[in-house]
Order: C-alpha cells, then sequence, then structure tokens
C-alpha cells in the first residue's frame, strides 16, 4: 500500500525534471517530463515509502542523514531543487497541502521563545565546536548573507561588501553608540569599531561566541571600545545612537515580533537609526521546516515581510528603506557548501558521517530554498524621525568627499 501510495504522491509532484527511483525491493520506477535535472535515488529501507508519504519533510532529511537513501553522484542540491521547484509550482499532493497547514496552525507554539528558551535555541546551533565553523566561514567568521557586487568576488570580499553596505545604511560618525543585537563572534561590531570610530555593545546568547568575540577583541586592542555581552536583547538598557542586527531575526519567532521592535525603538536615541537585516519570504506567513527545527534551528522561523510590517508598524517605528537581496544568500550557500565538502575530513574528525550529512542536507537545502523556494534577505532600515536617513539611496554609492557626506567615511579617512 505504502508503495503504491509514494508513487501516487510522486506522480503528482514531479511535472518538471526527471527523478528515477529505485524501491527497497530493488524495481526502478521514474517520474517527470524526462527533461533536466536528472536524479535518481535508491531507497535501502523498507519502511521509508510510509515515512516519506507520511512526513515527507523529515523522512526525506533523516533518511540521508542516516544513508538509508542515496542519491547518485551525491546530488542532495539536484534532489532538492527538484522537489522545491515542483513544489512551487503548485505540484503537492492533497495530503502535503494538509500537513503545511497543520504546520502553520502549529506554529506560534513552535516560535514561542522566552529568553530562557532562548538561549537553549541558540545553544543548540551556535555553541558547536568553533572549529566547526572555521571549515566554511570566511575568516571574520560572517554567519550571514554576504553581498555580491559580481559573480567573481570572492566569499571574503562579498562579506566585506556586506558590512560596508550595513554601514553605509547606518550613517555612521565617529563617537556614536551602536547596540549590535545578535552579534555572533563579533566581526560587524569589530568592523565597525575599527573603521568608523564608533562605541559598540553586541549582545549575544552564545557562550562559545561570546568567548571569541571577547578574544577577538582584546587582540584587536579594541576591548575598550567594544564590550561584549551574553545577554538577551529584551533585557538591554539604556540608548544607542545606532542599532543593528545582522542574522538574528529569524530567531526571534513570530509572537514576540512586537516584543523584538519594541525593544529596537526604546533602545534607539531620538535621531538614532536601525538596520535590521534578515532572511525573508516572498510567500505569505507559513512554518519552518520540521526537519530544521528538528536538527538545525529549534525555535527559528523566516518572516514574511508583511509579518515585520505589522510589528513595525504598531510599534511607531518609521521605514526609511526597504532593500530585498534574492540570490545573493544562494550564493553565500553555495560556497560555504563546497568549503564544508572541502573539508569533510576534517568534520568527521569533529563530529561523525551522520552529522556530516545532516550539515551538507542543511546547507544544500537553505541554497535551493533561496533558488526555488521563495526565500531572500530583507533589510529594514528603521528610525523614529522620517528625516532620520538621507532621502535617496545616492549616498550609499556616492564619492562622500564630493557629497559632503562624511558620515560614511571611515574614521581614518574622515580624520
Amino acid at each position: 500500500m505504502w508503495t503504491r501510495l509514494l508513487d501516487r504522491f510522486l506522480r503528482r509532484l514531479v511535472q518538471h525534471g526527471s527523478l528515477s527511483v529505485t524501491l527497497p525491493d530493488g524495481e526502478t520506477r521514474r517520474y517527470g517530463d524526462g527533461a533536466a535535472p536528472e536524479v535518481t535515488v535508491v531507497l535501502h529501507d523498507p519502511a521509508l515509502p510510509r515515512q516519506l508519504v507520511l512526513d515527507p519533510d523529515v523522512a526525506l532529511g533523516e533518511a540521508y542523514m542516516d544513508a538509508r537513501l542515496t542519491i547518485g553522484r551525491d546530488d542532495i542540491n539536484g534532489l532538492l531543487a527538484l522537489a522545491m521547484s515542483n513544489i512551487q509550482a503548485g505540484h503537492a499532493g492533497a495530503w502535503q497541502t494538509l500537513l503545511a497547514a497543520l504546520r502553520d496552525r502549529l506554529r506560534i507554539l513552535v516560535q514561542f521563545n522566552p529568553a530562557g528558551r532562548s538561549q537553549r535555541n541558540v545553544a543548540h546551533h551556535y555553541d558547536l565546536s568553533g572549529a566547526l565553523y572555521d571549515l566554511f566561514l570566511d575568516a571574520d567568521r560572517q554567519y550571514s548573507c554576504a553581498y555580491f557586487r559580481s559573480p567573481e568576488d570572492t566569499l571574503e570580499k562579498a562579506q566585506a561588501q556586506k558590512k560596508a553596505h550595513i554601514a553605509a545604511k547606518l550613517c555612521l560618525r565617529p563617537g556614536m553608540t551602536v547596540l549590535d543585537i545578535g552579534c555572533g563572534w563579533g566581526g560587524m561590531a569589530l568592523t565597525l569599531a575599527r573603521d568608523y570610530g564608533v562605541q559598540v555593545l553586541g549582545v549575544t546568547l552564545s557562550h562559545e561566541q561570546l568567548a571569541m568575540a571577547r578574544e577577538r577583541a582584546k587582540s584587536a586592542g579594541l576591548d575598550g571600545q567594544v564590550r561584549f555581552e551574553l545577554m538577551d536583547y529584551r533585557a538591554v538598557t539604556g540608548a544607542f545612537d545606532r542599532v543593528v542586527s545582522v542574522g538574528m531575526f529569524e530567531h526571534v519567532g513570530a509572537p514576540h515580533f512586537r516584543a523584538y521592535f519594541r525593544t529596537l525603538r526604546e533602545r534607539l536615541a531620538p535621531d538614532g537609526l536601525a538596520l535590521v537585516h534578515t532572511i525573508g519570504r516572498s510567500t505569505p506567513p507559513g512554518a519552518t521546516s520540521r526537519w530544521m527545527t528538528k536538527y538545525v534551528f529549534p525555535g527559528g522561523y523566516i518572516p514574511a515581510m508583511s509579518e515585520v510590517m505589522a510589528a513595525v508598524e504598531k510599534e511607531g517605528l518609521v521605514p526609511c528603506d526597504v532593500e530585498v537581496w534574492r540570490l545573493h544568500y544562494a550564493e553565500t550557500l553555495r560556497h560555504w557548501h563546497q568549503r564544508f565538502i572541502d573539508n569533510i575530513d576534517k568534520a568527521r574528525a569533529l563530529y561523525d558521517d551522520r552529522f556530516c550529512r545532516m550539515w551538507r542536507f542543511y546547507l544544500a537545502a537553505s541554497e535551493e530554498s533561496f533558488r526555488h523556494a521563495g526565500q531572500c534577505v530583507f533589510q529594514f532600515q528603521l528610525a523614529h524621525k522620517v528625516d532620520a536617513a538621507p532621502v535617496t539611496r545616492d549616498y550609499l554609492h556616492a564619492d562622500p568627499m564630493q557629497t559632503g557626506a562624511v558620515a560614511q567615511l571611515p574614521r581614518k579617512a574622515a580624520e
């Protein structure tokens, strides 16, 4: 019965592209229109047809992790691209649509992130061995979307361009105070302090990140200019000229959007500017993949723009600029995945084969979500006052010496 149901599900799903599936009994079945991409899959476990029918999201990821499902040429990106592109085209069956609707209804419970739970969720991912992140991130450990001005840009160059773009939107001047919500390993805070002469408080819930950020500040001679604390964003006090938050909003959870922007409003000085950089969805509000919340980002949620702006409006903040990055994160993840593969032996020495397959599935699924499933990156520039930022985007790219926008100059240039 389950083989028949799986066959029916795949015939409905795979309308474009080609999928060849070898079942546990050795029979091979083919789906799709014969066009590229061509993907071959072998199911090694007799329980897989039932699991894939009942909960394809979790079952596919777990079967790949356990090597109970193997893919020709280990083309995990090809399989996920094939599945996501067909789902996005509306070919999912009624059962899968019902499962998605049930996840949507339960998402408030999954995304409930009070301070204690938030710290446990962060520790699940960010307190892994620091050596793991050295295997695939750039030297500055930027664990968020890079900004590719050219397809030839290296990951390091694209990450530097991301930080410069955000710094420009913050309109910094030497001596300003900056709050960095979700500071990671400190790369953004250290760059702003070193190159723009500002005072930064960075907050994180990860012990691993905190220790490295403090060590980096000390080594750079910036520990008197940058302070890092283990602290929930809701516990920060005081007012700041600028607030920046990069890649942290995805961990807030929809029930806490109002609290997040209320905190941002209360921490932002009357003439201040804030920049929130987050993964977003171009589709209506939905639910996070259950496999992703189980294994990678518990409590995580990718917001729709409508959800973000509703919270911004209700908290009385002025949107000065909203920018959408489309394929930049897909390219970032492509670089991360290739670096991870290049260092797979070192990754196995840290963990094991199952962890490595899990991490590869995470990176590949994330990349293909940006290519085929409507994910993107939002940058929200927010303020109390309508005139807090320049009225055009020209200042982001113009020569500051010609425009008089000295606020955009790094400290050394301004001096």
